[in-house]
């Protein structure tokens, strides 16, 4: 049986660090919440994460950074806009002392939105007709 993830454990998640990194993993949650409200929150992988017609994206706080995981499509998308910051092919790093990227962010969860919606209708209208 697949365990629901309550509102808490992301709020236990982001308490379980210092007051300045709080705010920064608050800050990401909340863009990602206002650019995707209809997105289920879950903890994955150990960390934040959003669903909305299969995973969005995911976020988490490190030693220096906080990392945000949108797959390697989100990362591909914004290439040019991501080169800033330090990454690999399906994660970049937001450094703890600049400001977090907050349009940015916005539009890699909008974009991958986009692109959930579209692989849910292609599979939708991959399925047989139940047709009598």
């Amino acid at each position: 049986m697949k365990k629901e993830t309550t509102h808490n454990e992301v709020d236990a998640y982001i308490a379980a660090y210092p007051a300045d990194v709080q705010k920064k993993l608050q800050q990401v949650r909340n863009t990602i919440r206002k650019a995707a409200p209809d997105a289920e929150e879950v903890i994955s992988y150990s960390m934040p994460g959003y669903k909305y017609h299969g995973m969005l994206v995911y976020f988490a706080a490190w030693k220096t950074h906080i990392g945000f995981y949108a797959v390697p499509s989100g990362h591909a998308a914004f290439k040019e806009e991501l080169s800033a910051y330090k990454g690999a092919k399906g994660s970049v790093q937001f450094p703890l002392d600049k400001p977090m990227p907050v349009a940015l962010i916005t539009k890699i969860v909008k974009f991958r939105m986009r692109e959930n919606e579209e692989q849910a209708m292609m599979k939708e209208l991959a399925k047989p007709s139940k047709r009598k």
